[in-house]
């Protein structure tokens, strides 16, 4: 009954239109309710609510969420994509190969892929266009280029996953170097046959090869973006810096560059920026508040435990556990944004994680990644969105092209699940 009341209320509260968060608050008082006696105190709810955001490690969030919004007016994008067009912008696709290493080095200072496709969505998807491009095809190519976003660090989603499991958000983020990488070298892989494709780029493509003393400027001028994350994974690897003062180290950094290196930021977009990462920051921050009232209830009503027990056989068997809880998390992903999905789903799945012998950080990694591929599937899709708004393609138009991509990055997501050793290796190697 008490899984049946949880299950329910978050239902009816999402399907009767109210943001998750609320849905989550709603499911956690009608299981104490259901619970009775002493649980169904006012005050445990609001104590719990409280402590689901009163976190060191959770100012993590805001603060990277507010360096991505300083570099996105501060004029890093560009001269990203500058410096890229140099070295891959003059063969076949070229433009398609910049938008894809542009989309790598972009998610090591931001850290979203909706904030990410937004800021390169909006300059490449019109450059291919006018250059001849099939602006379908380059639409779907930036939106799933750009799911290298929650993996690279720093990762918002890993680290929400970090403070659900209580695990290293430092191991988190040097483990997820190697999979962005991993989905860098297949988004290429797939355009590469796209691209053969007849009407998929301009016969005689034209790009501008810049003369040695330009090349030489857009190097000079992009290593001040490009140093940022270097500072990050250097400070994070050696010990120097937590995650939060990361956050912080490069808030300061991106401020001092948008204001007085590249100038093309003024005081008023500065304040911009933080009331647009205070926004964004509030709806995580009150969804992760929310979701650890829930994991509270469901604790101490036992839901884990009788929602997994079915799933208890498969502990002996790890491999076959990874791959039976990824399919799970496909399949809600498909219909859940990336951060309610992982609070909601990993205080379930962590126990069983545990007790398989799985490790939390790898699996971290993988959940995540798997979480990640609903941002570029229908019906919610919210990095399609994003594309289809900032490339002015229709919805139906952009779905077939992403699917090569889709099931190439699933594929990679099951191998991860099969092969522990192709995250585990790189991590040690980095010091996770």
């Amino acid at each position: 009954m008490i899984i049946a009341v949880f299950i329910a209320s978050m239902l009816v509260g999402i399907l009767i239109g109210l943001p998750i968060a609320v849905a989550l608050l709603l499911c956690a008082v009608a299981t104490a309710l259901a619970l009775g006696g002493g649980d169904a105190n006012p005050t445990i709810i609001a104590r719990t609510l409280m402590q689901g955001s009163d976190s060191v490690t959770m100012m993590a969030l805001p603060f990277f969420v507010l360096a991505g919004e300083i570099m996105n007016r501060g004029g890093l994008t560009k001269r990203i994509i500058a410096f890229c067009n140099i070295f891959i912008g003059r063969v076949r696709g070229g433009l398609g190969y910049v938008t894809i290493l542009a989309c790598l080095m972009f998610a090591s200072l931001v850290g979203s892929a909706v904030a990410a496709c937004a800021a390169l969505g909006a300059i490449l998807i019109p450059m291919m266009a006018n250059s001849g491009y099939n602006r379908e095809k380059a639409a779907a190519l930036t939106a799933s280029a750009n799911l290298v976003a929650p993996i690279m660090p720093p990762s918002v989603p890993m680290i929400v996953y970090g403070i659900a499991a209580g695990v290293s958000i430092k191991s988190l983020f040097m483990g997820g170097i190697a999979p962005a990488v991993y989905l860098t070298i297949i988004a290429s892989v797939v355009w590469f046959f796209v691209s053969r494709k007849k009407g998929v780029v301009p016969d005689t493509e034209t790009v501008s090869k810049p003369s040695p003393k330009e090349a030489v400027k857009i190097i000079l001028d992009g290593m001040w973006a490009l140093f940022l994350p270097v500072i990050i994974l250097a400070g994070l690897r050696s010990g120097y810096f937590t995650a939060t003062e990361a956050g912080v180290i490069a808030c300061v950094y991106a401020i001092l560059i948008g204001l007085f290196v590249y100038r093309e930021m003024k005081i008023v977009d500065l304040m911009k920026a933080f009331v647009s990462s205070a926004k964004m920051s509030a709806v995580v921050m009150f969804l992760a508040a929310a979701a650890n009232c829930a994991a509270y209830f469901m604790t101490i009503s036992r839901i884990p435990q009788m929602m997994t027990s079915g799933l208890e056989g498969l502990v002996e068997r790890p491999t076959l556990l990874m791959l039976v809880l990824m399919c799970i998390v496909v399949v809600v992903g498909l219909a859940m944004d990336v951060v309610p999905s992982i609070l909601i789903l990993t205080p379930i799945m962590l126990p069983l994680v545990r007790a398989a012998g799985i490790d939390p950080v790898y699996f971290g990694i993988v959940f995540v990644l798997m979480n990640v591929l609903g941002l570029t599937s229908p019906p919610v899709g919210p990095v399609l969105n994003v594309a289809c708004a900032t490339g002015k393609v229709k919805m139906d138009k952009i779905i077939m092209p992403t699917m090569p991509y889709f099931i190439a990055q699933t594929i990679l997501c099951f191998l991860l699940a099969l092969v522990p050793a192709l995250v585990e290796v790189p991590l040690r190697w980095l010091g996770g």
